[in-house]
């Protein structure tokens, strides 16, 4: 099976090498039946891949141990589930799902747009067997899944951290995130290098670009949920070197979408959007290059290895190939259209704009930063939490403002009246929940403060134009009020969609602030009998449990819960022992309240051989509407995504090339 596995990857090597060849000869030569057959190269690449895949996945269910990278990431009494997720649980595996993911995303879309976009697909099927070969590369010479060792009687196991439902799903989403915006980058480039830079080529990927900001928006919330439940430190993000090299894209990615919006509105940031599109695709490599070579030490990251020169020399290729095609084609990117003022819709999104892209490059500078050092310097320097929060703030803070002024702002030009008129209850909203929470006691957090009012007055703002909106069409149809505000959005899903992922950040962005600016903390040494006082809470400990679980010996503290007068049950927290992998893992316990958003969480930081325990235990205000935040994103991104048949024929008819379009008339 090792050698079919391997025989795959080389096919698929040697179907990208002539998806490039052929390919870019085909574009530059004009050879139509060419430039079909170096498609055809590309979309095969996907199934030899997916034989490969298989080949590995198999050797994992049947417990094939005589395969190296089977042996190193499972066991025969590592559970189904696991086993499946092992796939990925390590480097060479992980490699094979990023080179999965993109063959089946380069042959999804270069099939779709191969009518629309036909004179952009030729110069997009090179650009994407580039960065094809680059990853079958790795996998075929220099980091194979498919190496073998004499068969053992079990494997090593999995890490225990990795076994956890949360890490089944989150690096999947993760890939389909980082690897889904090589979509938009290799249009932009395929636009570039055929010099067609208007704006065909973002209205072909707009929805490719979508989905991969979804996908790994979602990816970093359940990686956020794993590390609050299974890290046990109390926290979900740390904002550790791998956590923001998912986080970088995502925000280059954000300024993308909203600023391409501009380009279709007015034909402006030509130049920008393409710099932001190829920023997004570089730093998704950076995030890769950072969790594979071992240069940053971190719990997601795997152990260092020979891949991480290739992959820098990778990104390298990537920079200096972007660069070098918007700097040849400045002259015809470059636009007659400005900016007629600064308080416009425009504006406001440009504004936004530069402070995701500030944030974003901030947290670039602090994840390289201790790498460049030490490369340098041959020191190791910390760039710590406060360094990080002081950004956030200073560019989060007014990010969070700007969502609720940009989509009222008038496009072009924007009078003082009408500023007044559309702003007024919103600002009056936000004014009056800040007093209330002033005179409640929650002065404490400034930071925290502001953020609060800001929500407040980006959920009035959205809440104005759902009901305007709603309003307006109800009397202009006669429509019921609920018939209304469905078939508004429904007329109008990228408008509010928009909204409701505003809404969703505006939620994000609430329970951060409480979990982080109010939350509570108590530790302590605790023998049976004893209690601890945290916040509203009293928790007594009763008893330590150990039983025998499916892989593991699972070792639990139980506590007595009440507030107040009231009993609230229990919550045990403690350890799982690992007998395979010869490692312990933290379990915690967690308490919601769903009518509060609150959590009691507690740790079980050591258990001690005389049944006394050390716990660490908080309060966590509204964390829980960090999770909901996740569903409302999901929802708002499915109402931008769903198929929009009036959309897509204005787009068409604004951007189809006359060429194009005579030859469709002559057709018919």
């Amino acid at each position: 099976m090792a050698e079919l596995g391997r025989a795959a990857l080389i096919v698929t090597l040697g179907l990208a090498v002539y998806a490039l060849v052929a390919g870019g000869a085909a574009a530059a030569l004009g050879r139509r039946r060419l430039a079909l057959s170096a498609r055809n190269a590309l979309v095969a690449s996907f199934f030899s891949t997916l034989v490969a895949t298989i080949v590995l996945v198999a050797g994992f269910l049947r417990d094939d141990f005589s395969l190296a990278y089977v042996a190193g990431h499972s066991s025969r009494e590592l559970p189904l589930p696991y086993k499946i997720s092992a796939f990925w649980g390590g480097q060479e595996g992980s490699l094979l799902l990023w080179l999965l993911v993109l063959t089946g995303y380069s042959a999804l879309a270069v099939w779709l747009a191969r009518k629309r976009a036909r004179d952009l697909v030729v110069w997009v099927t090179p650009v994407l067997a580039g960065i094809a070969i680059g990853f079958t590369w790795l996998l075929v010479a220099v980091s194979s899944p498919f190496d073998t060792i004499p068969a053992a009687a079990d494997g090593n196991g999995l890490n225990p951290s990795l076994q956890n439902p949360y890490m089944v799903a989150h690096p999947v989403f993760l890939y389909l995130g980082y690897v889904g915006l090589a979509v938009p980058f290799a249009f932009a480039m395929g636009a570039l290098l055929s010099g067609r830079t208007d704006e065909r080529w973002i209205v072909a990927t707009r929805r490719w670009t979508i989905v991969a900001w979804t996908a790994l928006g979602i990816g970093q919330l359940l990686g956020a949920h794993w590390a609050y439940q299974e890290v046990g430190w109390g926290g979900y993000y740390a904002w550790d070197p791998v956590e923001n090299a998912a986080l970088m894209p995502w925000l280059a990615a954000t300024a993308f979408l909203h600023s391409v919006m501009i380009q279709e509105k007015r034909g402006m940031l030509r130049v920008w959007n393409v710099t932001l599109v190829s920023l997004a695709f570089c730093l998704s490599l950076f995030g890769t290059f950072l969790t594979r070579s071992g240069v940053v030490s971190s719990i997601h990251s795997f152990t260092q290895s020979a891949i991480g020169p290739w992959f820098l020399g990778f990104i390298v290729v990537a920079v200096v190939f972007s660069v070098t095609m918007i700097w040849l084609r400045l002259p015809q990117l470059r636009t007659s259209a400005r900016l007629e003022s600064l308080v416009s819709r425009e504006a406001t999104f440009l504004y936004n704009n530069l402070l995701l892209v500030a944030l974003c490059l901030t947290i670039l500078w602090g994840t390289a930063w201790p790498i460049l050092s030490e490369a340098v310097r041959g020191e190791s320097v910390v760039v710590g939490r406060p360094y990080y929060d002081f950004f956030l703030r200073i560019f989060g803070l007014p990010l969070l403002l700007l969502m609720g002024i940009g989509p009222l702002v008038a496009w072009r030009r924007a009078s003082l009246r009408g500023l007044v008129r559309v702003f007024a209850w919103p600002a009056g909203i936000a004014l009056a929940v800040g007093l209330v929470l002033i005179l409640l006691g929650s002065g404490s957090s400034i930071p925290g403060l502001i953020a609060y009012t800001f929500a407040a007055f980006v959920l009035a703002t959205i809440g104005h134009e759902f009901v305007r909106g709603t309003t307006a069409r109800r009397a202009l149809t006669g429509e019921s009020m609920p018939t209304a505000f469905g078939r508004l959005i429904g007329r109008n899903r990228r408008r509010y969609g928009g909204y409701v992922v505003h809404a969703s950040i505006v939620l994000l962005a609430i329970g951060v602030a409480g979990s982080s600016a109010y939350d509570s903390v108590v530790e302590g040494k605790l023998a049976r009998g004893q209690s601890l006082s945290v916040g509203d809470y009293r928790l007594t400990y009763r008893d330590l449990t150990e039983r025998d679980g499916a892989n593991a010996t699972e070792i639990r503290a139980v506590l007595d819960v009440r507030r107040g007068g009231d009993s609230l049950g229990t919550i045990k927290a403690g350890k799982n022992a690992y007998s395979v992998e010869q490692q312990v893992s933290n379990e915690v316990g967690i308490r919601s309240d769903p009518l509060t958003g609150e959590d009691l969480f507690v740790i079980a930081e050591q258990v001690n051989d005389d049944g006394t325990v050390f716990f660490r235990i908080f309060v966590k205000p509204l964390v829980n509407l960090i999770w909901l935040a996740g569903l409302v994103f999901v929802l708002g991104s499915l109402i931008t995504l769903w198929p929009d048949a009036r959309e897509e024929r204005r787009l068409a008819t604004r951007y189809v090339p006359e060429r194009e379009r005579a030859d469709r008339t002559a057709t018919t």
